[in-house]
């Protein structure tokens, strides 16, 4: 009677999972197996009072019949994960042979879109992370410190990077960094270089799309982090203090073990943010110095003429992979720290 009930009350979660999470994964899979149909041509002559001429178009309804018939197009089996839009392997295999050293090798690796894609992703996510965990941690202690008077208007401010949308925040900060906007005109005349632009240089673009990354999801871990303040006892902090430990150290002995679950947290919310980075980039217009694997699948997906769902739903699915793989580790030590508590 007791697993009955337990049935029926992780049913709908279950439900909602396989519904919204396995068979999207499942379709997704299955389209990563398939290419698009090769467009189907046709030569007809065109004759005129001053001779004949043969012209090649496109035969639309033979192509769209051949789609009708096979409608996830011509199948591929794993092929499009290794040719050179994804995984490369001939590629990497070929640039290994011939490079000089590693940095030859790597310098060839970043010719390749979706090892281009990956560097800034995992870049992106391994420096945005830590440093938004470790911000938004710092603002909530100097917040929670701060007269009550003055507290509630600095939360409201400290939200706003997490109130505006990620494209328009963006868009703000791409025209204050232009050359003509507050930042860009700035830093020309403190290096008193008037050709300095932070868009031109792929160095300076990754480290604007870094900043803008943190400045937007700081405040999400400012948020988590002043709630769980608010849990802390006083009577710990008070005790602390009577032995004389000084505000540093309660932070680190007290403050800190107690919110531990909380780092898990945003720890795991971030990582998954941050590897799907997409909006800065768009924002910024920075695909000529900076991609990711979701604007790769944005730009396969986005052709007038030809979509490329094969292309793109294969991206989807390594990046599916690396998520998995990222977060992996961290699901694991939770784990194990959930059974000590138990036993």
């Amino acid at each position: 009677m007791r697993h009955r009930a337990f049935f029926w009350f992780i049913l709908p979660s279950l439900t909602a999972m396989i519904l919204l999470i396995a068979l999207p994964i499942v379709s997704v899979f299955v389209q990563s197996l398939y290419v698009e149909h090769e467009q189907i041509l046709k030569v007809t002559k065109n004759c005129t009072p001053f001779g004949c001429k043969e012209e090649t178009t496109v035969d639309f309804e033979a192509t769209q019949a051949l789609t009708k018939e096979a409608p996830l197009g011509k199948f591929n089996g794993f092929d499009t994960y290794a040719n050179r839009s994804h995984l490369a392997f001939y590629e990497v295999k070929t640039a290994w042979q011939t490079a000089d050293g590693l940095q030859s090798f790597f310098s060839n690796l970043m010719n390749l879109p979706f090892y281009k894609a990956l560097a800034f992703t995992l870049s992106y996510t391994f420096i945005v992370t830590p440093f938004v965990i470790v911000l938004g941690l710092a603002i909530a202690l100097g917040v929670n410190a701060l007269p009550k008077v003055i507290k509630g208007p600095t939360i409201f401010v400290s939200l706003l990077p997490m109130i505006v949308t990620p494209l328009i925040g963006s868009l703000i900060l791409f025209w204050m960094i232009d050359a003509k906007g507050i930042i860009g005109a700035t830093l020309q005349i403190i290096f008193d270089d008037p050709d300095l632009s932070l868009k031109a240089s792929p160095a300076l673009t990754w480290i604007t799309l870094f900043v803008y990354g943190i400045w937007h999801s700081a405040p999400f871990s400012f948020i988590v982090f002043y709630a769980g303040l608010q849990t802390v006892p006083e009577e710990t902090l008070e005790a602390a203090m009577i032995d004389g430990a000084s505000r540093w150290q309660r932070v680190r002995y007290v403050v800190v073990p107690y919110i531990a679950p909380l780092v898990t947290f945003i720890l795991l919310m971030q990582l998954m943010d941050n590897f799907r980075v997409f909006e800065p980039i768009v924002g910024f217009s920075a695909q000529a110095n900076a991609t990711s694997l979701s604007w790769i699948i944005y730009n396969d997906l986005r052709g007038q003429d030809i979509q490329l769902f094969g292309s793109a739903a294969a991206t989807s699915m390594l990046t599916i992979l690396g998520v998995a793989v990222l977060l992996t580790p961290v699901l694991i030590r939770t784990w194990q720290q959930f059974n000590r508590k138990v036993v």
